[in-house]
């Protein structure tokens, strides 16, 4: 069986860095991928897609890229379900939402827009 992504698109923000409950680092990103076709308004559409990178690669990414950047990234689909409280008409109910990420294996810096730190 195989599991492989690969996508090439641009940062949607500057990615920073979080640490996990076990002392691990990692960024999540959101690349901006467009189709390769037009739409039928003759358009091409654009896919939001997240992407978790960790440790090594999530500090490069932060430490090279900014919005804008054009990255490849070569990794896996990994689908979690996350339970989401929320409340109507007064009453609180539980939800069960299924998520779908790419974790990163590899990423290539194609165009790099770092922002200037003031």
């Amino acid at each position: 069986m195989l599991n492989n992504v690969i996508l090439v698109g641009r940062l949607v923000e500057k990615p920073t860095i979080r640490v996990s409950e076990n002392g691990q680092p990692f960024c999540t990103i959101t690349l901006a991928v467009v189709r390769a076709y037009k739409n039928s308004e003759g358009e091409y559409d654009t896919d939001f897609i997240r992407c978790v990178l960790w440790e090594g690669l999530a500090e490069s990414v932060v430490s090279y890229c900014g919005k804008g950047s054009v990255l490849g990234v070569k990794g896996r689909l990994s689908v979690r379900t996350i339970e989401v409280n929320f409340e109507k008409d007064g009453v609180n109910f539980k939800k069960n939402i299924r998520t779908t990420d790419v974790i990163a294996e590899r990423v290539s810096f194609i165009s790099v827009k770092k922002e200037n730190h003031q």
